[in-house]
């Protein structure tokens, strides 16, 4: 059977589309990491089988040139390249602990002396707060709530009932690692201890309160500052305040994600915000000066004579600021020429003079038009 036929598509696996950019595939992989962690699901072969077929997805989509030779011979094009399924899940996390900065929880990959792998950085996790406009053009201080599996209170984070303490791993010697005989015992293939999981010891008399986890899970709040200028979608980094670590290593991070309120009268365009302003065709015919709503209150603006539906303005610096440069950006002023549903008789009379004077039929003195297409037809127009 060919490769092609044996393992799946690898953007179905990230959960991504073909047309998805770097960013994304990055995000997507980092999101099904953590759902797949082996520490995260305890003795699911399953789960661990998902976590190396994402890495291997991500090994390939993540490469600009190997993407390039998936997209055009699909597995084919790729045969050859890592193959995660025999791999430490260790090993898997040291290959791209550059690419995330060890901002993901998981293993990290290095090795501690003896071979005892080196102490689990704590899980990141997410949230989202969502602000208005306002908030946006002055940036703000927000209390996000949320909940995290914390370090036990009753045992301090070890897992062993009060009293006691983890023991040794008796299978590996409290190495972490266990050597096997591979190929008829052709070389030695040295892997994570299955019975510690790598860790070198194991618990004997596990805490009541946690069973043996470490962890309870904890409704937390914390302050965050926002800066002016965010964006949908981009992430605030609270450092700390993710998962705990193992003994010796640290938590992981926050990432607070922001989200924007649909605004009644303004929408967002960059740093630029636009508003859509009715006006009389009186004042579109004649000009006007007109007070115009904005983020920081009203503002005048100058209407020419003649100005036409839909046509644009700008009001310089009333925009939102940006977020690195600290730039303001404009607002765009379109205008909407409201025409009156209700006329009294005098308004109508006025009307149709000034009608006569462009030499324009109005009704109801004009014929109809259907007596006019008529008239084409018998040449009496």
């Amino acid at each position: 059977m060919s490769v092609a036929t044996t393992k799946r598509d690898y953007y179905e696996i990230l959960s991504v589309t073909k047309t998805a950019d770097s960013e994304e595939i990055k995000r997507s992989y980092r999101r099904l990491a953590m759902k797949y962690h082996p520490d995260r699901n305890p003795g699911d072969t399953q789960a661990e089988l998902h976590f190396k077929e994402c890495a291997e997805a991500y090994e390939i989509l993540s490469d600009p040139n190997k993407r390039q030779r998936y997209d055009q011979f699909g597995h084919q094009g790729v045969q050859g390249q890592h193959d995660f399924s025999h791999m430490d899940v260790g090993d898997i996390f040291s290959m791209f602990e550059d690419i995330f900065g060890g901002g993901f929880g998981g293993i990290g990959g290095g090795r501690g002396g003896g071979g005892q792998r080196r102490a689990q950085r704590g899980f990141d996790l997410e949230t989202q707060v969502e602000l208005t406009l306002n908030e946006v053009l002055s940036g703000c201080e927000k209390s996000i709530e949320f909940e995290k599996q914390d370090l036990c209170s009753t045992c301090d984070g070890t897992g062993a009932k009060q009293g006691s303490k983890p023991v040794s791993c008796g299978q590996c010697g409290g190495q972490g690692r266990v050597a096997q005989q591979g190929f008829g015992g052709m070389f030695r293939m040295v892997t994570t201890c299955p019975n510690c999981r790598g860790r070198g010891t194991v618990i004997k008399d596990f805490c009541k309160s946690c069973g043996g986890t470490a962890r309870q899970l904890r409704k937390k709040s914390v302050s965050i500052k926002i800066p002016a200028g965010v964006h949908e979608g981009q992430a605030v980094r609270i450092a700390g305040e993710g998962e705990p670590g193992e003994p010796g290593a640290p938590a992981g991070d926050l990432h607070c994600y922001i989200a924007v309120k649909p605004h009644q009268l303004f929408s967002r365009h960059g740093n630029d915000i636009v508003c859509q302003v009715p006006i009389s065709f009186t004042q579109a015919a004649l000009g006007a000066a007109i007070d115009v709503p904005t983020l920081k209150g009203t503002e005048l603006l100058e209407v020419p004579s003649g100005t036409q539906h839909g046509e644009m303005f700008k009001l310089k610096g009333k925009g939102l600021p940006d977020l690195r440069s600290h730039r303001t950006g404009d607002q765009v002023v379109q205008i909407l020429l409201e025409v009156p549903k209700r006329l009294s008789d005098k308004q109508k009379q006025l009307l149709r003079d000034f009608a006569a004077t462009e030499d324009v039929d109005v009704l109801p003195q004009k014929k109809g038009f259907l007596e006019k297409i008529k008239g084409v037809f018998t040449g009496d127009a």
